[in-house]
């Protein structure tokens, strides 16, 4: 297994998080409606809005798994801020980050995983909006676009901003 490195920016990424004000807050129906809709929308058994902190990523939203936190060194999530694009695992048991991941090889036995990174500014990327299957798949571009626009609705939630309207 493979930890995640540490992003160049994490302490101006870990004062956006702070600053948000919403670590360990009780859950809310704007958030877990975000991921509600992901898990039906895509037809995955889990969907969680993921915030990577310090030490662990604790989901301020969650569909279909009971925890409410996970080790930073075993989290998907870890990985996926560090880019701006979704990151995908068609087959986690394939990739040398995650097959030996406890995630993988014992519950909630993760195969396919597609991480959309909440960055609130540039560079600054606090966690992601995700889906996880137990069986193998992919994602197609359609795919890809509906996860960014939940994701985007997910970070304008975050910051308590209107989604910005497409130019007509």
């Amino acid at each position: 297994m493979m930890t995640a490195p540490i992003p160049d920016n994490e302490a101006d990424r870990l004062q956006a998080l702070r600053e948000l004000l919403i670590l360990d807050t009780p859950p809310e129906e704007r958030f877990d409606r975000i991921v509600q809709f992901a898990a039906e929308e895509f037809g995955v058994p889990i969907a969680l809005l993921s915030l990577v902190d310090t030490n662990r990523q604790w989901f301020k939203a969650r569909f279909g798994l009971a925890v409410c936190e996970t080790g930073r060194d075993v989290s998907f999530c870890g990985h996926a801020i560090h880019a701006p694009e979704v990151m995908v695992v068609s087959d986690a048991t394939q990739d040398p980050r995650f097959a030996d991941n406890p995630m993988v090889l014992g519950p909630p036995h993760i195969r396919f995983y597609a991480g959309a990174p909440l960055e609130l500014t540039p560079g600054v990327r606090i966690g992601t909006l995700c889906l996880i299957d137990r069986r193998r798949r992919g994602m197609d571009d359609t795919d890809l676009a509906i996860l960014m626009s939940l994701r985007d609705l997910a970070v304008a939630e975050l910051l308590g901003q209107p989604l910005a309207e497409e130019p007509h």
